[in-house]
């Protein structure tokens, strides 16, 4: 696995306190929802499994996401250990509200020991408390199928779910729907220039949405422009393959819905979904 192609996210701890249930944007929660064209979103199984696929094949370099639940490391961009299914971080928050999750769900499992340190880390890239006992425990919890469903809750309430929902209210139909995910995995919910909704707020100045009676490609395209400035930013994200081979080959297709067949490239690697 290529180190450079897992991304650390900036979803802090504030802002997932904050705004548990949906994503910290402004004006998101006032945003009326939009009657989307009769199309599947991506809160449709299939189409979940798919956006699921794409991810994983930009942050493990491989489909099988679900073989991603073990994964632990430190990158080395300052935000401790990255972890798990969609990269959870010891030192930005939601690898300490995952860890506590699953506590809720299961007192006593082999994580909660760990509750203290992960509290005492968070917001900084120390492994105070955690180390190579953490991850080997880490990896014993991924075999576990409640900390699995745990992982899935809150890739779920962080991420995809608060995603997925102003999309459909910007009138995006899946492809967007999947920009703005994979933008908010990387970067984080919050609304800073660097988080999701700055990056949204950057492309909305350029742009209409569909709801706002602007053109679908026309607003994913400056969408994915105002990404790609925050992804240069910072070197681990500056490679924008998973942007220009990968989501502009959808949206040059103008395959909105995100229907396979799929073909694209990360990183140089070639990968496909053919149904």
């Amino acid at each position: 696995m290529h180190a450079q192609h897992r991304t650390a996210r900036l979803a802090l701890a504030i802002v997932l306190a904050a705004a548990p249930l949906s994503v910290a944007v402004a004006g998101a929660a006032n945003a009326a929802p939009v009657s989307v064209r009769a199309s599947v979103g991506l809160d449709d199984p299939h189409k979940k499994e798919i956006a699921m696929e794409l991810v994983s094949s930009a942050e493990n370099s491989s489909l099988d996401w679900k073989a991603q639940y073990k994964y632990i490391e430190d990158i080395g961009d300052g935000r401790g250990y990255t972890a798990g299914i969609i990269g959870f971080c010891s030192g930005t928050g939601d690898m300490l509200d995952l860890v506590q999750h699953y506590t809720d769900l299961k007192p006593g499992n082999v994580l909660a020991k760990y509750l203290p340190a992960l509290k005492k880390v968070n917001g900084s890239a120390s492994h105070s408390g955690l180390g190579t006992p953490f991850t080997k425990d880490w990896a014993t919890a991924a075999k576990d199928t409640v900390f699995q469903q745990a992982q899935n809750d809150e890739r779920d309430r962080v991420y995809f779910d608060p995603a997925v929902k102003q999309a459909k209210a910007d009138g995006l139909r899946a492809l967007g729907q999947f920009a703005y995910y994979d933008a908010i995995v990387m970067h984080g919910p919050g609304t800073d220039s660097d988080s999701f909704g700055g990056i949204r707020a950057a492309a909305m100045k350029k742009a209409k949405t569909p709801a706002q009676g602007g053109d679908e490609a026309t607003y994913i395209k400056a969408f994915l422009d105002a990404r790609k400035v925050v992804m240069k930013k910072e070197e681990a994200h500056s490679d924008t393959s998973r942007v220009d081979t990968e989501q502009l080959v959808f949206l040059n297709a103008r395959n909105f819905d995100l229907n396979p067949p799929l073909k694209w490239k990360v990183y140089g690697d070639p990968y496909s979904i053919n149904s």
